[in-house]
């Protein structure tokens, strides 16, 4: 554990714990105190990490509503808000998000089968451009008011830096913009074919 304010790693661990049962320490060099929790974007919540963890992945994994989450968690004592899930979803998903393309990075296979399907956002109407490997794990997935040229060059883009690899092969609708982002944003040498189905 480093400190918080000095990033001095002369820190010593206090014998108290806080009221959600974190430990606390103290930089010997600064005299900054602080515990497991400072700095972290659930620092001020009144519930432990790992309650708040789990609302969280069984909303984005299961799709449940906002008030049978609150339901479900009083049955076992703990009670919160249909508010306070949709906080904590604000505040997690864009981290989960990050981890999640860091920890796929230099994983995906050399092989993605691209398309795009036009759906309905918080009431907009977008395209969602996605790409999976020959394995089935999701390469990338992206948003766009516009199906073209500039959208299927940022799609192939953010795919590649998401990645980590430039593919051998890639698969794709008939669409005419496909062909050209994969030979500006991919390479000259990635092998396009056009899904015959």
């Amino acid at each position: 554990m480093r400190c918080m304010e000095c990033d001095a790693g002369d820190v010593s661990e206090r014998p108290e714990r806080t009221a959600q049962g974190y430990r606390r320490f103290r930089c010997r060099a600064c005299g900054k105190q602080f515990n497991e929790r400072s700095g972290g974007i659930l620092n001020r919540a009144q519930y432990p990490s790992d309650v708040i963890a789990l609302v969280v992945l069984w909303r984005l994994r299961y799709k449940l509503s906002l008030r049978d989450l609150p339901e479900m968690f009083l049955i076992r004592g703990i009670e919160f808000s249909c508010e306070a899930v949709r906080d904590w979803e604000a505040k997690l998903t864009p981290t989960l998000i990050d981890s999640l393309r860091r920890r796929r990075k230099g994983k995906i296979g050399r092989t993605w089968y691209v398309d795009e399907t036009y759906i309905k956002v918080q009431g907009r109407w977008c395209y969602l451009y996605r790409a999976i490997d020959r394995s089935g794990a999701l390469v990338d997935a992206r948003l766009s008011e516009t199906r073209g040229m500039e959208a299927a060059e940022a799609f192939f883009r953010s795919a590649k830096i998401v990645a980590g690899v430039i593919p051998a092969r890639v698969t794709t609708d008939g669409h005419d913009s496909y062909r050209r982002a994969i030979r500006t944003e991919l390479c000259e040498g990635v092998k396009h074919r056009t899904n015959q189905i």
